[in-house]
């Protein structure tokens, strides 16, 4: 009985609550795991430093590829799912979220292992493709070979996280997150650089931290949406599990997933035009890069906080509020990634020199950060937009608007290749690419009708 009460206040407040102060409430818990993002990102690349510039290079190629699996859980389908589960809420049906839940907990599932699969058999394919040989790959696929079995943890992980936050519930999954970004540090480092009694693994010990910190962090967030205090608790029931509830998140999840699909697609072909210059430039683009893929739980905390408002809004058939959630939570991410951009632009030695001092790959990573610096507002603008559109169940406008961005890279990366232009045009190239997924997403999402 409580549960349900404070189910009902919780989606109250998301439903009519004044915007700003609503969205900076909900945000805030998110920050907390953007600290352990945060936190992960500067300590792996700093102990991956250690190990040489083959480790930087090869956790280049890997990269992109394990962060797709977290944008893939956490933001295509993770947002999805808040979006079906606050909809569903707003409109008062509390059995239908319990559905929706367990149907999406068992998508999941089922996603990671089928990613898991895919990453053991093509992977190394995939880091040849994008320019990786040598040592370089070598270093990639033994990360890759070990880190595979993490993924069916990482999709657990965000689902459930997603299925909290649907409800309103932020603090929970971000101080699991959290707990879990530090646990993968702590094991990562000490098995990587071999300290004390620890054998030195090299990458290897790397991917052995994400195993056991995403595993880890499934089990808390299955252990507190089991238990009473869960505003939206977990029922495993095979009636709750149905193919139209399957289909209601699909309907919309088959669409999302394909952002974070054509983002880390421009990703990897930007990282095969920067591998023709060498394995120092590739290093040098893998720091400045991480720093890039850094942003994105920045722009996560305040979209993702956006995402139930707007379910509620919607679920409710408030439109305008719906719109205004959005558009404000746009603003946010825009001036908070403006601010960093900023910062990155006229101080990039804050950031590179943390993690390297071979002076081409500082070279390379300032270029970069100095140029990417500009788009990192649009960037946000775009992405907190599209989180916004899951809300609303109306994404294909920032599908269009990713796609943009792509076709940009693959074109323009075409020209300057046959052009033999240098490296700081491959820069320049990604930065306008990405202010124009910015624009383009506003533009959509001002049009679509909700």
């Amino acid at each position: 009985m409580n549960a349900s009460v404070a189910v009902d206040a919780r989606t109250a407040m998301l439903r009519s609550g004044p915007i700003l102060p609503t969205l900076t409430r909900l945000s805030l818990p998110n920050l907390i795991a953007l600290c352990s993002a945060t936190i992960v990102s500067i300590a792996e690349t700093a102990y991956v430093g250690r190990l040489g510039v083959a480790s930087l290079g090869g956790i280049a190629l890997a990269f992109p590829v394990f962060m797709l699996m977290q944008m893939l859980s956490a933001g295509a389908m993770g947002g999805t799912v808040s979006g079906a589960i606050s909809r569903a809420l707003g409109a008062g049906d509390a059995a239908a979220a319990r559905g929706l839940a367990l149907t999406a907990l068992a998508l999941g599932v089922g996603f990671g292992l089928l990613l898991n699969l895919i990453v053991l058999t093509l992977g190394p394919a995939v880091f040849r493709l994008m320019g990786g040989h040598g040592a370089v790959l070598e270093e990639a696929v033994t990360f890759a070979h070990i880190a595979a079995f993490a993924i069916a943890g990482i999709w657990a992980s965000n689902t459930l996280a997603s299925i909290a936050r649907g409800s309103g519930t932020m603090a929970v999954p971000a101080v699991i997150l959290l707990v879990s970004g530090l646990v993968q540090v702590a094991i990562g480092g000490t098995l990587a650089l071999g300290l004390g009694p620890a054998p030195q693994l090299g990458i290897a010990g790397v991917a052995i931290g994400q195993l056991v910190a995403f595993w880890g962090a499934a089990l808390a967030l299955l252990v507190y949406l089991l238990s009473p205090r869960s505003r939206l608790r977990l029922t495993f029931a095979a009636s709750l599990l149905s193919a139209a509830r399957a289909r209601e998140i699909m309907r919309i999840g088959w669409i999302a997933m394909l952002s974070p699909l054509l983002s880390v697609s421009t990703v990897l072909v930007l990282t095969s035009l920067v591998a023709q210059f060498g394995p120092e430039a590739l290093a040098g683009y893998g720091i400045g890069v991480r720093l890039e893929f850094l942003l994105i739980p920045i722009a996560f905390s305040v979209g993702v906080a956006s995402v139930p408002m707007v379910g509620t809004a919607m679920g409710a058939g408030d439109v305008p509020r719906a719109r205004a959630v959005a558009w404000t939570a746009g603003a946010m991410a825009a001036t908070a990634l403006g601010v960093l951009g900023a910062v990155v632009a006229v101080m990039p030695w804050l950031w590179v020199d943390l993690f390297t001092a071979d002076p081409v790959v500082r070279q390379t990573a300032y270029q970069y950060l100095v140029i990417a610096g500009i788009g990192f507002p649009f960037f946000g603008l775009g992405l907190c937009l599209y989180f916004g559109s899951q809300g609303a169940g109306r994404v294909g406008g920032a599908i269009g608007a990713q796609a943009i961005r792509l076709g940009m890279v693959v074109i323009g990366g075409w020209l300057l290749a046959h052009a033999g232009l240098p490296l700081w045009s491959v820069f320049a190239l990604s930065v306008s690419a990405m202010i124009a997924m910015g624009l383009a997403t506003a533009l959509f999402v001002k049009l679509t009708r909700w």
